[in-house]
């Protein structure tokens, strides 16, 4: 069987977690340190505080926009959030005792849908959350211009959260995403472009911001004055610090991370070509200034579970990833009717797509898909 996900892990990694073990330093010390500048060369940016999940950092993010200027919690505050997502991404909005407004999704690209969030942003706009899914970058100069207008009409220009998870190594117009000015959470789980074992960063858009995540992280405390003097607490913080053990990993994984990422784009380029046109198979929208990471391969097909048992029968294992969190009966009371996601729901599918997918396997693959369901 063919698999869907399999973890890159580079063969130095067990060594550098070992030097780790030996050390008697393995939680937040100076490999977390190395990481973070390491991370922060490779996106341009000198604002990077790593977290032990991309959850946590989610979580932090809108913490840290929720209780912005002292503003204490608002009943009423929503964030503007895509239901075509892992379930993480607005859990953490739950989390944070905020209201969720659903925004309907694209059918062409599976983001957001942003002219339907140009209509629902309002007085009550906390935040929004944008997903790149599956590592397809949203639409940045449209994103601006939704706020650009967001301002001119209610007096204030909502703070947007990326959630980067599927899209390491992918641009917008040859910048990297997540580096544009807004708040960006990174995921380095198990079956990422780049692996910690588990651990995610955040890309923070100034200095204040950067300082505060970093305290927050770890109870609020700061770390190196506490071995001079009792360190006052202003303002009480998480356990979401990543440790040494998982950024020696990460460290050991950053350079396959690139060919991780160009294997990716190599075999999602072959089904592109070998897959387009077919009568009962539709692709997902492509733009030249729009360079995915191909965490997944997404495509629409007709009749889902008869097209997901011929691929297992085929050898190849397929699924949908992330189901619509809009029908959880956790969020029941935040629906909305969704036109867009609608059309493509059912339909969704991913390939495998990784660097483990050799040039054979990718022929089974295009065969499976080209043969009868």
């Amino acid at each position: 069987m063919i698999p869907l996900f399999k973890v890159n892990m580079s063969e130095q990694a067990p060594a550098a977690v070992a030097e780790v073990l030996a050390s008697g330093q393995i939680g937040q010390g100076p490999k977390v340190v190395e990481f973070e500048e390491r991370l922060a060369e490779r996106l341009g940016s000198h604002r990077v505080a790593t977290v032990n999940s991309a959850t946590s950092g989610l979580h932090l993010a809108l913490h840290m926009v929720d209780t912005a200027d002292g503003r204490g919690p608002d009943p009423d505050a929503e964030v503007l959030t895509t239901p075509l997502t892992m379930e993480a991404t607005n859990w953490t909005i739950l989390a944070n005792r905020l209201r969720i407004r659903w925004v309907d999704t694209d059918p062409g690209t599976l983001n957001m849908d942003l002219d339907d969030l140009a209509r629902k942003i309002g007085p009550k706009t906390r935040a929004i959350v944008v997903v790149h899914l599956f590592g397809y970058p949203i639409d940045y100069e449209r994103l601006d211009k939704v706020l650009d207008d967001a301002e001119a009409s209610h007096g204030f220009r909502p703070v947007v959260i990326e959630d980067c998870a599927h899209a390491w190594g992918a641009t917008y117009r040859g910048t990297p995403v997540g580096t544009r000015g807004n708040i960006a959470v990174f995921s380095f789980q198990a079956v990422k472009h780049l692996v910690c074992g588990d651990g995610g960063a955040l890309v923070l858009p100034d200095d204040a911001l950067l300082q505060r995540a970093r305290l927050l992280r770890w109870f609020g405390i700061e770390r190196e004055a506490r071995l001079a003097k009792p360190p006052d607490v202003a303002e009480w913080g998480f356990k979401f610090h990543l440790t040494d053990i998982n950024a020696a990993m990460g460290l050991a994984n950053l350079d396959e991370a690139d060919a991780a990422v160009a294997a990716c784009r190599a075999n999602a380029a072959f089904y592109d070509r070998e897959l387009s046109g077919l009568e009962r198979v539709e692709l997902t929208d492509r733009s030249p200034d729009h360079v995915s990471s191909y965490w997944a391969y997404p495509l629409l097909v007709a009749d889902r579970p008869a097209f997901i048992r011929h691929m297992t029968d085929a050898g190849v294992m397929t699924s949908v990833v992330h189901r619509r969190n809009d029908l959880h009966s956790c969020v029941s009371e935040f629906t909305a009717p969704l036109p867009g996601l609608d059309a493509v729901a059912e339909r969704l599918v991913c390939l495998p797509v990784g660097p483990w997918v050799t040039e054979a396997q990718r022929e089974q693959i295009v065969t499976a898909v080209r043969a009868p369901w």
